[in-house]
């Protein structure tokens, strides 16, 4: 099964997967938007402020939405939580946009979810997860009693997500997986692409990718010496399309970050074009 921009499946009970219509190179088929209940409804990513997809909306949910809610507040996600909140009344919920990345601004929720809060649309509630590191207002939703978790862009099917420092965290991001490993989770809906029917082997499959990746960091330090950002990526993602390597810069950097915080890489200056070593060869010369 393939998605497509506009496309309407049920995943579940009481749950519908709406796609927006933004396809793209960083998008897949577009934005998930997921409508949940039964006679009143909640959103979860609205997407990108687009007429059209809004109308489809409100046309889907008869207008009877009492709350919006975002993953986070990535330009694919949140923008459209605006026009749906004036239209219906709804009450928007989730975390501010940060200071750092490519983030909506415009997205000012009504009511901050903490993690562990818990929104309830007549017999169905959903449970807030902060999980930090693609973004660091990121969160989940579990949709309790039924394993079903909204994962935004944490987890997505087909592809691994990007990590950008300053606001994505490597550490961040391994700790929110291993986070997820303790919740009752079996099945995912992403943030864009198809339902992942497996959720603990997801989460495991992407912590061993990460820290596999991790350690090809490491070893190609070792085998180059200091390097910068430009030779690091074309070793490291040696196995990875050339055209995505400034996108994999992101993920570099963050894993670059995460060894520091180890205390198992350093840099010879805080400046983007640092030579970086492993923490015990010789200082890095230019």
């Amino acid at each position: 099964m393939s998605l497509s921009s506009g496309q309407l499946d049920p995943i579940a009970p009481g749950v519908r997967r709406l796609v927006a219509r933004n396809p793209g190179f960083m998008t897949g088929p577009g934005t998930n938007t997921y409508l949940i209940g039964h006679d009143r409804y909640l959103v979860i990513d609205p997407g990108p402020e687009d007429a059209v997809h809004v109308e489809r909306i409100l046309r889907e949910t008869g207008g009877r939405i009492d709350a919006v809610l975002a993953t986070h507040t990535h330009p694919d996600h949140s923008p459209a939580a605006k026009a749906l909140a004036d239209a219906t009344g709804a009450t928007v919920m989730g975390k501010p946009a940060p200071e750092h990345g490519r983030q909506d601004a415009g997205f000012t929720p009504s009511k901050l979810l903490n993690d562990g809060d818990r929104v309830t649309i007549g017999s169905l509630t959903l449970q807030a997860l902060h999980t930090p590191g693609h973004a660091s207002n990121h969160l989940c939703y579990l949709l309790e009693g039924t394993g079903l978790l909204f994962t935004g862009d944490h987890l997505m099917q087909g592809s691994t997500v990007v990590i950008g420092p300053p606001d994505g965290s490597m550490g961040d991001y391994l700790r929110s997986l291993a986070r997820l490993q303790k919740e009752p989770a079996t099945r995912i809906a992403p943030g864009h692409g198809l339902t992942i029917e497996d959720a603990q082997a997801e989460i495991v499959r992407i912590i061993a990718h990460r820290l596999q990746r991790e350690a090809k960091v490491v070893e190609r330090l070792g085998r180059i010496g200091a390097a910068d950002m430009d030779t690091l990526v074309v070793s490291v993602y040696d196995d990875v399309d050339s055209r995505l390597h400034p996108v994999a810069k992101g993920s570099l950097l963050a894993h670059l970050l995460k060894l520091e915080e180890d205390g198992r890489v350093v840099r010879d200056s805080p400046a983007i074009n640092a030579l970086w070593s492993l923490q015990n060869s010789p200082p890095p010369s230019r």
